[in-house]
């Protein structure tokens, strides 16, 4: 078995779950699509506001397909003890993890694209001016979201919880990203959204400035390097 292996795995068990299909493709890819072409219809600036809500909904779709994904994932493939077994074969824990990370990261990027080409024709909203530093920063992104998807399986107890840990996340991503409208917030709070990788992409999609995301995506990405390390449980806890 090879890495190219693990990664065949995790896809093709994330394709064949019917309910984690509908999780965390069907309804992302509904918000992603659905809520720019509503505003474009209903809002008097009708592409602007669509435009700002697409880029806004970026960050759900990082939060629900890459986050939210591998830690359900991850969580159950541990308390069935798929992990175990494949750590009985010749992959090393890191081949093993990479694999799964980048089966995730790869379904994040493609479902992103898809809803960009799509809002392009059905909302009018307009493809990013840099196509090459669109796709570098939602490849970036999707990675160390699904990388700290992996680190924060060690939190989640066991696999029936794991898509109600995720909840916290998912709507600090929405609400900093401004996916829910327009929400009063302290002004402290405000430079604490922005360093969230989430954040951090949608504002290199907005202003096309990559240079402090990127460095944001890669402290997030150092940090869940160190978490995965220190504290991801390969075997379920056993009361």
């Amino acid at each position: 078995m090879s890495l190219a292996a693990t990664y065949r795995l995790g896809t093709r068990l994330f394709w064949r779950d019917k309910a984690m299909l509908f999780g965390s493709v069907v309804t992302p890819v509904g918000l992603a699509v659905g809520m720019p072409v509503l505003m474009r219809h209903v809002t008097q600036d009708g592409v602007a506001s669509a435009t700002a809500i697409f880029h806004s909904t970026i960050a759900i779709l990082l939060a629900i397909t890459a986050f939210m994904n591998i830690v359900v994932a991850l969580t159950s493939r541990r308390d069935q003890l798929v992990l175990k077994r494949l750590r009985s074969t010749r992959l090393t824990d890191g081949q093993i993890l990479a694999g799964q990370i980048a089966g995730t990261a790869t379904q994040t990027v493609g479902l992103i694209l898809l809803c960009a080409v799509t809002v392009r024709f059905a909302a009018d909203v307009p493809f990013p001016p840099d196509p090459l530093g669109f796709a570098a920063v939602v490849v970036a992104g999707s990675a160390v979201l699904s990388l700290l998807g992996a680190a924060y399986t060690a939190v989640v107890p066991r696999a029936e919880l794991a898509a109600a840990y995720t909840m916290p996340v998912f709507l600090l991503a929405g609400v900093s990203a401004g996916a829910m409208g327009p929400i009063p917030l302290p002004s402290w709070l405000r430079p604490v959204l922005d360093l969230l990788p989430t954040t951090a992409v949608v504002d290199a999609v907005r202003t096309g400035d990559l240079l402090v995301p990127f460095l944001v995506l890669a402290g997030w990405a150092v940090a869940g390097l160190v978490a995965v390390r220190l504290w991801f449980r390969w075997e379920p806890r056993r009361s």
